[in-house]
Formats: C-alpha cells, sequence, structure tokens
C-alpha cells in the first residue's frame, strides 16, 4: 500500500466568476487529516463541501492557500488519490472487472500482479461472482461496490467520497455504510467523506467537521470517541447527532 501522510489544508480561498462577480466559494479554510483517519464532511448545500474535495483530489488547481499530502503541494490528479462520486460511472459495455482494470492502465505492476489486485478488492467489496457482470445486471449497491473497489485497487493514500451513498434505497445505503467501515478498517486507508445524512456521518467518522455556507467554512469540529461497529442506539450517539445537528442549525 502507498505510504500513508498527512493530508494539510492551509488558508484554502476558493473564488468563482459568476455573472463577472467574484463569488466566494470557501474562505480561508484549515484542516489536518491524520493518517489512517477517516473524517466525514458535513454542511447544506453551497457550503463548499463537494468543492473542497475537487481541491484535494486535484480536479481543480486554482486556488489560494496550500493543501499538501506527505509534506507535497498536491498537483493534478494522481494514482495516490482516489474519487467515488454518487453515480458509479462504470463503463456500461464493460463487466465489473474490466472497469476496475482501467483504474491499473497506468500503473507499474505486471499484468499479473494487476490481475492478483483486481480479484483481491473484487472480494474485498463483496462481488466474487460478478466479474464478468454488466452494469445493467448490478443493483445499485453492488454498482456502487463496483466503484468502490476501482478507488481502491491502486492502493491510494487517501480515498475521496462524495455522497457515494445518496443515490441508493435506505436498507442498501445502510448496509453500504457497514461494508465501507469494513473496507476501511481493512485496507487502513485514509477517508474524507462528504454527506448530508448526519447519521451516516457519524457511523462512519473519526470527527465529523460542521461547515458554514457562503462562503465555506469551518463550523465547528465533532470528534466521535464512540467505540465500532456504532450504534446509532446508543445515548452517546444520540447526544453527539444532537450537538452536530445544532451547529448546522447555527450555520444556517
Amino acid at each position: 500500500m502507498t505510504d500513508l501522510g498527512t493530508l494539510d489544508i492551509r488558508n484554502v480561498n476558493k473564488r468563482f466568476q459568476v455573472a463577472g462577480d467574484a463569488f466566494a466559494a470557501i474562505d480561508n479554510l484549515s484542516l489536518t487529516v491524520e493518517p489512517g483517519e477517516f473524517l466525514s464532511l458535513v454542511g447544506p448545500s453551497g457550503c463548499g463541501k463537494s468543492t473542497l474535495l475537487r481541491l484535494i483530489s486535484g480536479l481543480d488547481g486554482e486556488y489560494g492557500g496550500e493543501i499538501l499530502l506527505n509534506g507535497t503541494r498536491i498537483s493534478g490528479t494522481s494514482l495516490t488519490r482516489g474519487l467515488i462520486f454518487q453515480e458509479h460511472r462504470l463503463f456500461p459495455w464493460l463487466t465489473v472487472e474490466e472497469n476496475i482494470a482501467l483504474a491499473l492502465e497506468n500503473s507499474t505492476l505486471s499484468a499479473s500482479a494487476k490481475r492478483a489486485s483486481i480479484a483481491e478488492h473484487i472480494s474485498l467489496v463483496g462481488l466474487n461472482g460478478f466479474e464478468k457482470a454488466y452494469s445493467r445486471q448490478l443493483s445499485g449497491g453492488m454498482a456502487q461496490r463496483a466503484a468502490i473497489a476501482r478507488g481502491l485497487v491502486n492502493r491510494p493514500a487517501l480515498l475521496l467520497l462524495d455522497e457515494p451513498f445518496g443515490a441508493l434505497d435506505a436498507l442498501t445505503r445502510a448496509h453500504m455504510q457497514e461494508e465501507l467501515q469494513h473496507i476501511w478498517q481493512a485496507e487502513g486507508i485514509t477517508m474524507v467523506l462528504v454527506t448530508h445524512d448526519v447519521d451516516e456521518a457519524l457511523y462512519l467518522g473519526d470527527r465529523v467537521v460542521v461547515m458554514a455556507p457562503r462562503p465555506g467554512r469551518i463550523r465547528k469540529i465533532v470528534d466521535v470517541d464512540l467505540p465500532r461497529p456504532r450504534d446509532r442506539t446508543n445515548a452517546g450517539f444520540s447526544e453527539l447527532k444532537a450537538e452536530v445537528l445544532e451547529a448546522l442549525g447555527e450555520s444556517h
């Protein structure tokens, strides 16, 4: 696995031009994510959560401040950073294993090592037996599992998740949250999750960063000091949920 390092976000500002005027999407945001940490970002629409994820991924390089991974400024996309979206974005003309293999096209691994890594990650996300299946033959949850495998197959130092379960029904979503927690624990990878679901943020995160909108900035950081697997009916869980919801209410 790629050596995990610290993600440092230092005094980041992001502005867009809207109708000729400068619009501040993120304002002077600073945050450190420790190696192997699971960090959740929550906040109302327009608070800059997804914009921040794009900056970390390297999809957008025009911003003020610094974003560093392992002490090196992020510049462009890289195999060290995986990104998973709300839509699975599988190519419908490719099988599950072929979709996952696409992420290894620029890898220096040998052909046999690539095949082994693909098989390992298909097993990791519980898709054994569906290697030759096409996306149309998969449920929404299964397709998103394939997308997670594709995001992990390069063994990135950091996995970014932008509302990865937002399109799923409630039961499938809860099951996928459990699966993602198992995968995170098995891989030991640093993960940053953007979500509107406070329960999801608390169930998965070591910390929950509550953002305020226009311009995006950190309102509050809540430490989730609860044992795993998390119990949503636990009194401590309910107390933390109330704390996050109160912070979100203050941000409107």
